[in-house]
This record gives structure tokens, sequence and C-alpha cells, in this order.
């Protein structure tokens, strides 16, 4: 649900615009009938806008009044079963020939000196891959030393195309060819001598690699979003090169999208892409990255101009929600029933530990669930003190008695809310117990200390046993 809201906010923007329209003549050997169509990378997706109609000379030709954005295009085949690139930036009016039996080597631009650029960049690459292909072919077979001598050819030839880069680089500074090098460029790390100390430190060359990763990218250069590069990286720093703890996320998060902020495009791409990663997150305690980008960039107003009403309520219900149940804060008071029709409260009851599981009697997956916990409950967690909360969010009070009794669910403080509570409780404007705790699934189970403040959420019976199996440990050792 998430991407596909998403997606429609990336959409909307890609192509309105009425500066200069586009015309791309091309002759596409063999195809003689049909459509050609163009297409264009946007993150991680393609995306068709265009179609044209061949003629038996196999021309088709696109054209359109709307501005075409910069980046990396396509002209799909008919079958839609393959596409040669091309790129768009200064020139939207060029022709291009090209034959598929021998893509890049037969493909001929005429005006467009940036595609002459990027199509012998093509042509470098297919000659070093072709290279790189056929010493592999003949490693296996190879005497130790012939394999030495082949693999010091590979490099030669890595090396070959990183040079030619570089070179690019200082001649063409301002191409949008030159923009996707600076994404694909990996930090170099300094050799072990100019490290401190003088030999190789691990700490340092982690940090020296995650500080330098974004050298020489710029994140107001919106080109770079209709690239089949960017997407990737983000992704990678985001997922594999930071820690994945909330503090350290947080600030890069900050860093990323202050600096991609005066650019409208980048900075909307950014915050959605975060927000698609965060709003429900891999690891738990990075539901705090969401409530901060909640807090300092969707409570602000900053991304007012491109929400949908559809969307902006999605994430306003989520970002509340998620407020009042991070990790490390004091998980919120409510009053129920229990089985008796007491009321009780969260806080009245005592514990070393408190363990909430928000279960629907009717629902599959905590019949199978919630037996299982009551095993670890009654074998081992109510000899350390620790209470069990039951609450029920749906099912009906009848099917909710019965299962507790079919299953001798002994010595859990049982407990719901009447629909008249939850009433009180929204015509109090208050959030109910289901948004205080973001209880959009059954079962959940969280985890809250002696003061009540929530340790653990969202977890497997299985992760909660873990989790208190080492808390109790430790506390032992004390």
């Amino acid at each position: 649900m998430i991407r596909k809201l998403l997606f429609s906010l990336f959409l909307f923007s890609a192509f309105y615009g009425h500066s200069q329209g586009y015309e791309i003549k091309v002759t596409l050997k063999p195809f003689t009938q049909g459509h050609l169509y163009l297409a264009h990378h946007f993150g991680a997706k393609q995306y068709l806008i265009d179609s044209a109609e061949l003629n038996s000379n196999s021309e088709a030709v696109f054209t359109g009044t709307e501005k075409l954005f910069g980046g990396v295009y396509m002209i799909v085949y008919p079958a839609k079963n393959g596409w040669m690139e091309c790129l768009v930036d200064k020139e939207k009016k060029f022709s291009v020939y090209a034959d598929t039996t021998d893509l890049i080597r037969s493909a001929k631009f005429t005006g467009s000196p940036d595609n002459d650029l990027f199509s012998e960049y093509q042509k470098k690459s297919l000659e070093i891959g072709s290279g790189i292909a056929e010493i592999r072919k003949k490693l296996p077979a190879a005497t130790a030393t012939e394999q030495k001598e082949l693999n010091e050819k590979m490099t030669a030839y890595g090396k070959d195309l990183q040079q030619y880069r570089e070179n690019f680089l200082k001649q063409h500074p301002d191409h949008l060819l030159s923009a996707i090098f600076n994404v694909l460029r990996e930090p170099v790390i300094p050799p072990a001598s100019q490290q401190p100390g003088g030999k190789y430190d691990s700490t340092f060359a982690y940090q020296y690699y995650k500080k330098h990763y974004w050298d020489n990218v710029s994140f107001t250069d919106e080109r770079l979003l209709r690239t089949p590069v960017f997407q990737p990286r983000f992704d990678r720093y985001f997922s594999e090169v930071l820690p994945q703890a909330a503090d350290s996320i947080i600030p890069a998060a900050d860093m990323i999208l202050q600096a991609a902020k005066p650019n409208p495009e980048m900075f909307k791409f950014c915050l959605s892409t975060l927000t698609d990663k965060y709003v429900n997150p891999t690891y738990m305690g990075q539901d705090a990255v969401f409530v901060h980008i909640f807090q300092k960039y969707y409570l602000t107003g900053m991304a007012d101009s491109w929400m949908t009403e559809k969307y902006k309520k999605f994430i306003n219900d989520r970002g509340y929600s998620l407020m009042a149940n991070t990790i490390g804060s004091k998980g919120a008071d409510f009053e129920f029933l229990d089985t008796a029709g007491k009321k009780k409260t969260l806080y009245s009851l005592a514990g070393n530990y408190t363990i909430i599981c928000f279960w629907d009697p009717t629902c599959g997956h905590c019949k199978e669930e919630v037996p299982k916990l009551d095993s670890f409950f009654q074998s081992t967690w109510k000899k350390q003190g620790i209470t069990m909360l039951g609450v029920m969010t749906d099912g009906g009070k009848e099917a909710w008695i019965k299962f507790i009794r079919e299953h001798k669910l002994k010595d859990w403080v049982h407990v719901y809310q009447t629909q008249e509570m939850k009433d009180a409780a929204y015509n109090a404007g208050k959030p109910g117990v289901r948004q205080l705790y973001d209880v959009y699934q059954t079962p959940m189970l969280y985890l809250l200390d002696k003061q009540k403040n929530i340790i653990a959420k969202k977890l497997s019976y299985q992760q909660l046993a873990e989790l208190l199996q080492y808390k109790t440990q430790t506390a032992s050792r004390k």
C-alpha cells in the first residue's frame, strides 16, 4: 500500500513543463512495423512516456510539446523485450540510427554531442567487457602461471576503464555521464601507511568510507533521478553502509535532505524514499527515524505542496501513532476491564517486566501464536515476576472468554475495552489504544520494564524469549 502511494506521488510530476518540446527521430533495424516506445528510468523503476509508429524503413519519430527532463532514456522495441539507451540533457531534438544485431557498435547519433560521448563510452565498455569475458573463459583450464597472467590482464582492463572515466570527468565535468560516474565512484581508502599509527585500521577504513561515500555527488542534480544508478547507491547507504541504529540513520537522513532541499524534485524523492523505508522498518527501533522525519519535514509543511489528501492522512495517522510508542519512551497508560468486569489500568500492574499481547481470538495467526506464548510464560516468565497482559482488540467477548478457557491461559491479566470506553476516548479527542500502540495487526507484542518504559515492540514470541533470557541473565550477573 505504501509503495503504491509513493509511486503516485512520483508520477504526477514526472513530465509537466512547457519550456521546450522534443523530437527524436529513430531508425532502428530490423523493425518495420508496430510501435517503438520512449521510456525513462526513475529511481528503481522505468516508465513509458511516448510511442511512435514504425514505417517500412524502420523509422519512427517521437514528438511532444512537454519538457523532457534530463536523464537516461530508453527506446523500447515493439515487443517490449529490449531497448537501447540514450541520454536526454541539453539536446531535445536529435536523430539516432542503430541495428539490434550489433546495437552498441552500430549506434550513430546526429545533432547530439551528449550522445556521441555516451556512445563512445558504451563502445569502450563493450570492448573491455568482452575482453574480461574472454579471460574468464580461459581461467578454469589455465595453469597457475597462466592464471596469474590472465588475472593481471583483467586488472589492467579494470584500470583502463577507470582511467577512461577519470579522463572523462576532467574533460566534461558538467556532462550527465560525469554525474553518473560520480555516483558509481567508490571512496579510495588511504593506504595503511597513511592511516593512524601507520598500519591498517578497520575502524578508520570504515569511517573514512562512510564519510566519503557521497563525495562529488550533487543532491541538487535531479538528472540523477532518471538514471539506473542513483537509487541503488542511496538504498545501499541506508541499508548496508550506515549502522542500523536510529541515532546513526537520523543525522545521515538530515544531511541528505538538507543537501537536496534546494531542488524540489530531489528533495521529494529523497524524503519519499526514506519515508517508504522507515514507516514500517526492517529493524526494531528504526521507527524513530520515521518519527523524526514526520516531525521535522511533514509537520512543518515541507511536503504539503506535493502530497495528496489520502497520502497526507496516511502519513499523519502513522506519525501520531508512532510518536506515542518509540523505544525508550513510557508506554501510554490506558483503562480496561478484566474478565470479571473490574476496571484496571496498565500503570496499576506490578511486575519486573510487563508483556503486552494485543490479540484477537478469531485471528488465525493469534490462535497459533498465543498458546506458544503462554508456554514460555507458564514455564519461565511467571517465575521471574513477569506480568502478562493480554488485550483483546477484536473478536467479541464470547469468543475471547471461550479461547482463554479452552487453552487454559491462566495467570494472565486478560482485559478488553467496551465500545462505550472506546467512544468516550474518541469523543474526548483522545487517541485509542490501537493508535497509542500502533496496533495494525495481531498478535502484537510489547515488552515494558518495571517503570513501564518500552524496551521492545512488535517482536515474535521467539524474539521476545531470547530478549528476556538476555535481560534476566544480565541482571543476575550484576
